[in-house]
Order: C-alpha cells, then structure tokens, then sequence
C-alpha cells in the first residue's frame, strides 16, 4: 500500500533522513521507532508533503511525492501530528464535522462511533476543543482524522505525555483502527505499545532505518534494543 524508497529529507542544509527505505502494507500495522531526533516525524511530515522529499513515495500504486498535502489526504492517508492540532474555539463536535471529507458523508466512522469509544468527548461535545485536557485533545485529533476515513492513518507519538489510563485507551482505539482494516504507521516511544498491536516494526537512528523486523524479532535482538532505543 505504501512504498517509499531511497527518501531523503532537509531542514535547510540540515540533512535529516539519508536513504529511508520503509513499506505499509494493506490492513498492516507497522510501528516506526527510535530516540528523540532521528527523524522519524520527518518521515511522517514527508510522506505527507509537509517537508520536501526526496526519494520514491508510492501510495496504493501512485507516485504521491510531490503532491500537496491536501491531495495525499484526499488519495487516503490521514496524519495524526504529533502537536495535536484541534480547533480550540470549535467545539468537539465541529471539529470532528472538518474531519469528513463531504458533509455528512461518512465512511467507515461516525459521530457515534467516536462518542462511544470516547465517553468523555460525548460529555463535551459542545464545548470548546481548547479547554479539553491534552489527552482528550489527542483523542480528538486521532478521531477528527478516522471521519475522513482514510486507508493509511499515520499517527505520530499518540500517547507522549499522557496518564496510563489515557495511554490505555489510545491503545485499544489503535486495536479498533485495526479491526475495522485500516493500515497504521505508528510512531512511538512506548516500546510495550508498539511490540502490542504491530505486525513489522522499524528502528531508525541518524536518519536511516537500522532494523527490520517482526516483534519476536526485536523482542530477541538485544542489540538493537540498547543501542538505538534505551535511555
């Protein structure tokens, strides 16, 4: 489903991702990790057409880089920043409203769907999305972007900062995402998560991918582990 390719990517003359080879398959769940500054929202924000790239991004067969990011959303990609973006004088329900790619035209998700799973967004689903708590904001923002109904959900760093119960629910959200057969690339801190809900996982340091492999795979390479993801 997605193909990127020998990507490289630059803040000014600041050479950030040096020759990302990196691969999603359909319904896959693939976890990018790695300290810090290694570039893995770099990638997120290339793949997207938020920075530059340079290299071979292919979506659902199609050469998207080079597209604006408008037009990778509406090819099916949706990206979950990592700052979450809400619309803080909109309420919660309008901004999951902006989220639909055509007014009341719903695909996989709805209103319901995200108020079920979330009972604390049904409860404020009329006040306004800046006065929500950083995890009900994280919510909202992975939320907003699934009423696009995307194929490939790109979601970057979801549970940095957040309680354990939080982070819990963000986790069974990413098994629901799942389920109902939409391919994630998930970038992540929280090794436990990660190993939890992937197929493939991605270790990158210094801009380029330095492993590849299953759970088990990482789970056995204590290596990799040490070197590139412990503090």
């Amino acid at each position: 489903m997605l193909e990127i390719s020998d990507l490289h990517a630059y803040y000014g003359k600041s050479h950030i991702l040096q020759g990302v080879d990196l691969s999603v398959a359909e319904g896959e769940i693939v976890s990018l990790l790695g300290r810090n500054g290694v570039g893995r929202s770099t990638t997120c924000k290339a793949i997207m057409g938020l920075v530059a790239p340079h290299g071979t991004i292919r979506f659902k067969g199609r050469t998207i880089s080079g597209l604006r990011p408008e037009q990778i959303a509406h090819a099916g990609i949706g990206y979950v920043p990592e700052d979450r973006q809400v619309f803080p004088a909109l309420t919660v329900q309008q901004n999951l409203e902006l989220g639909l790619k055509r007014s009341g035209k719903f695909g996989r998700w709805n209103f319901d769907d995200v108020y079920r799973m979330f009972p604390n967004l049904d409860r404020r689903r009329n006040n306004p999305a800046g006065v929500l708590s950083g995890g009900e904001q994280q919510m909202l923002t992975t939320c907003r972007t699934l009423m696009g109904d995307p194929d490939l959900i790109i979601i970057d760093e979801p549970t940095e900062g957040l309680a354990p119960k939080l982070v819990e629910q963000i986790g069974d959200l990413l098994d629901e995402i799942a389920r109902r057969g939409i391919a994630i690339l998930l970038v992540e801190q929280k090794l436990a998560i990660a190993l939890r809900i992937s197929r493939r996982l991605y270790v990158m340091g210094h801009g380029r991918i330095v492993f590849e492999g299953d759970t088990a795979s990482l789970k056995a390479n204590e290596t990799v582990r040490k070197e590139w993801l412990e503090v």
